[in-house]
């Protein structure tokens, strides 16, 4: 196990990487604890807390709302958590997410961590501080920045995932790769059968690197003002397509990646060989390259995005495989490349 802290501007966390769910209890008091957890993951590992206080929810992005983290905080009541107690979120990146942020009102603010179970949850949900819930049609519109006390990596969660959902955790490691990291682009093209095959050397390589990757970036820029924006590649039109054909995140986010990279091309002077290398690589990993949504209805999601500000969206595109940036392009350029793909 590899115990690593990180003191980011409010908060510092502990990051135990390769600790199993049963040594929890070596991390957080259970006396003072309360576990969030889904009704899919209780089912798989409950055994293992049996002697914990617990709240079970509804599994599903779907319920990432404020129904949800009422559910949680009428929990937190029941137990009679106070300013002390530390709330875990045990699960996906929905559970993650809306942990976060449960903990992050419930009495003004009481300590949490997370134990991410799927592939995607552990490469980037639980890493960063973003929680939140989506409103409407909004994919995560209301939420805070608040980091957890710590992370509690298990190899052996993920293995139990069906195999769409582990599919779809690779999505956010391919993003790491295209935005900063051509040497790990090399090696998800080189490791593709080991990786799909579930091999644990493989999965401990792939998780540490991508939360050296989220790590490096949010520690340089916490409140996405800058290069934190770089990790919403493939997100803007990806949230949209989400939305609209109700899909897994990491299938929509290889959607958006594709289409950026699209924009790319025209925008920044990708050369197409680069994208055409990146959808093999999406399509090796058995995720989608293209939406099938009308796209008047993806626009008028898209324009609506968080990093709108008045008539532009900070768009992240490729200089290359390896290194992005981010451009102010205006909503309608936007609307006229959307249209041509």
């Amino acid at each position: 196990m590899l115990k690593i802290t990180h003191q980011f501007q409010q908060q510092a966390t502990t990051f135990f990487l390769g600790e199993r769910l049963l040594q929890l209890g070596n991390h957080v008091d259970r006396n003072r604890a309360v576990l969030v957890i889904d009704e899919h993951v209780e089912r798989h590992h409950g055994h293992q807390l049996h002697d914990w206080k617990k709240i079970i929810v509804p599994a599903g992005e779907e319920v990432k709302n404020m129904a949800t983290v009422e559910l949680i905080i009428d929990g937190l009541i029941a137990h009679e958590a106070d300013r002390k107690t530390t709330l875990v979120g045990i699960g996906g990146g929905m559970i993650t997410d809306v942990a976060g942020f449960a903990a992050s009102i419930y009495m003004r603010g009481i300590p949490f961590g997370f134990v991410p179970t799927t592939l995607l949850a552990q490469v980037d949900a639980s890493i960063g501080g973003k929680n939140g819930v989506s409103h409407g049609k909004h994919k995560n519109l209301l939420g805070i920045i608040r980091q957890p006390e710590f992370i509690l990596f298990d190899y052996e969660l993920p293995l139990t995932m069906p195999d769409e959902e582990w599919h779809n955790g690779f999505a956010e490691i391919i993003k790491y790769a295209c935005i900063m990291d051509a040497a790990l682009f090399d090696y998800l093209e080189t490791n593709r059968e080991k990786a799909l095959a579930r091999d644990v050397a493989v999965l401990k390589y792939l998780v540490e690197k991508s939360v050296e990757a989220k790590i490096k970036v949010v520690l340089e820029d916490e409140f996405e003002n800058g290069p934190r924006r770089w990790l919403n590649f493939g997100h803007t039109l990806g949230h949209a397509v989400e939305k609209l054909e109700h899909i897994a995140h990491g299938k929509a986010v290889a959607i958006g990646m594709v289409a950026a990279a699209r924009f790319s091309e025209k925008l920044m002077d990708l050369p197409a060989d680069q994208t055409l290398r990146l959808i093999k690589l999406i399509n090796d990993y058995q995720l989608p390259v293209a939406f099938s949504s009308d796209k008047e209805a993806v626009f008028d999601i898209f324009k609506l995005d968080k990093k709108r500000e008045k008539d532009v969206i900070h768009f992240v595109l490729l200089e290359k495989i390896g290194k992005a940036t981010t451009m102010p392009v205006p909503i309608a350029e936007l609307k006229g490349l959307l249209q041509e793909l």
